[in-house]
């Protein structure tokens, strides 16, 4: 998170259970939901939530953190995890960062995001403007 970015709650921790994506989207839009006044745009946070989460449950390792900040003007969603999985890291070819449409639908919806990966960390952040209540 930046430092002009406040945190909205509490970070999520996640254990990779196939429950978690559900309810982290809920908490994500929740905590969006005190500086952003339009169901739509909260329909986007929500679905690139869902998409980053799973991605993260699919390819990463560890535990899956979820932090939700604003500047009051934008959110930012960010999903860490512990790095690729093993069979992941033995076997970079089998490494695909996305096995359907999970980031191209967080391209088309955010208006910044990136993927930031290191052995033992990744990184998918997204923000978008938080259009008043």
């Amino acid at each position: 998170m930046t430092a002009a970015m406040e945190v909205l709650g509490d970070r999520m921790v996640l254990s990779g259970d196939p429950r978690d994506g559900r309810d982290a989207r809920r908490a994500v839009r929740e905590r969006a939901a005190k500086v952003v006044g339009d169901a739509e745009v909260l329909d986007d946070i929500e679905l690139m939530t869902s998409e980053a989460v799973a991605n993260a449950v699919l390819h990463g390792s560890g535990p899956v953190r979820v932090t939700v900040a604003t500047d009051g003007r934008r959110v930012r969603v960010e999903v860490r995890d512990g790095g690729p999985a093993g069979d992941e890291r033995a076997d970079p070819d089998r490494c695909r960062l996305d096995h359907g449409r999970g980031l191209a639908v967080i391209d088309a919806l955010a208006a910044e995001w990136a993927l930031e990966r290191s052995p033992g960390d990744t990184r998918l952040w997204f923000v978008v403007a938080a259009p008043p209540l």
